[in-house]
């Protein structure tokens, strides 16, 4: 079985709502996944804007989700949260600069295998794909899109 990520508020390579934005409520969507392979021990998750002006922009870090939990509700969280380019924890949604065209937004979720990527709460991006490369068993992702005008 493949490892899926799903995301309930708009289809792969759809547009993101409103609500999920910087114009809106800046809430997470809800998230689920499945199909993650044997030895899965945790999950992390990282939004991520390639398209920003100064190169590819963080939106969400999560990591230390473990390995019993398949789904986050809207606004939801687990395991510990990393600090993203807007100089917070948490997510913060799509607010690309307006009249830039449409970005794309890569929701990814990663299957480890440790526990904890021994890491504390407010880790860097940096800090966290180096220790992502040593754990990773497998990666899904859905795409989506938004444009402010």
């Amino acid at each position: 079985m493949a490892f899926n990520l799903m995301v309930e508020a708009f289809p792969e390579r759809g547009d993101i709502p409103k609500p999920y934005t910087c114009e809106g409520e800046d809430k997470a969507p809800a998230l689920s996944w499945d199909g993650e392979p044997p030895g899965t021990k945790s999950f992390a998750i990282i939004v991520d804007d390639p398209d920003a002006p100064s190169g590819t922009f963080t939106h969400w870090l999560q990591y230390d989700i473990p390995a019993s939990v398949h789904s986050l509700p809207e606004k939801g969280n687990a395991g510990l949260s990393g600090m993203n380019d807007f100089g917070s924890r948490g997510y913060n949604g799509p607010c690309p600069p307006k009249g830039h065209g449409p970005h794309r937004y890569f929701f990814k979720i990663f299957a480890l295998d440790v526990p904890s990527l021994g890491l504390p709460a407010g880790a860097k991006r940096a800090d966290v794909d180096r220790s992502l490369r040593k754990s990773v068993l497998a990666e899904a992702r859905h795409t989506g899109r938004y444009e402010r005008r």
